[in-house]
Formats: structure tokens, sequence, C-alpha cells
């Protein structure tokens, strides 16, 4: 009787687990909205770019992060770690 119960709680389990993956992930993920364009410094190359809740941060490959506001506009340009970079 244990064993019967045990293994009916164990495939309830994996029918609720798939069921709300399946859910899950057959919703896309909304795209964020990106500004029509953005500039960067002269002679700088983006090594990374990624989205914050208003903000666009960009990497340079000389190790400078830059952060843009929602409309394009740079607010913000750090260098962390400077001796630590190439």
């Amino acid at each position: 009787m244990l064993v019967t119960t045990l293994a009916g709680v164990m495939i309830v389990g994996l029918v609720t687990i798939t069921g709300l993956l399946v859910t899950r992930l057959s919703t896309p993920a909304p795209l964020p909205v990106l500004p029509e364009t953005i500039s960067l410094p002269d002679g700088a190359t983006a090594a990374a770019v990624t989205f914050a809740r208003d903000w666009l941060v960009v990497v340079t490959e000389g190790g400078e992060v830059l952060l843009y506001g929602a409309q394009g506009a740079r607010r913000s340009a750090s260098r962390p770690c400077p001796d630590q970079l190439p």
C-alpha cells in the first residue's frame, strides 16, 4: 500500500512538473524595446550588450562600460578595475 501511494504521488508530481514546463516555456519572453540608434565613442567596438529595466548597457573591447537611456542617449561611462584590463 505504501509503495503504491508513493508511486502515485511521484507520478502526479512528474505530470505537474511537465505541465508547468510546457505552459511556461511555450510563452515567448517579451523582447526589450531598443532605441533607434546609439552612438559609441570614436574607436570603440561593442564587446557585449545587455538590457536592464530602463537602461541599455554596452561593454566595449577596451573594458569601458557605457550606460544608455531608453531613448539612446548616453548617460554614464565608467572603467571598472582599470589595472586588470588589457
